[in-house]
């Protein structure tokens, strides 16, 4: 099973300039931010609020890394 990274939507994030603030203003929970931090699964609507608040896409969100590239 792969673990789930949102880093890129952190660095994107900061390279847009855009806050969480606005995130919540965009309509994202902060309970939802809280899964983002914890690297938590979230649902394919809130990846797509999430792309169209940062006008990008699903790879400067998350990423994907094998379970064993994640144990090494």
């Amino acid at each position: 099973m792969p673990v789930i990274d949102y880093s890129p939507l952190w660095e994107t994030m900061k390279r847009k300039g855009i806050t969480q603030y606005a995130l919540i203003q965009g309509g994202i929970d902060r309970r939802t931010l809280d899964w983002l931090k914890k690297d938590r699964n979230i649902t394919m609507l809130t990846l797509e609020k999430l792309c169209v608040i940062l006008d990008c896409t699903p790879d400067d969100i998350v990423r994907f890394i094998p379970q064993t590239e994640a144990s090494e």
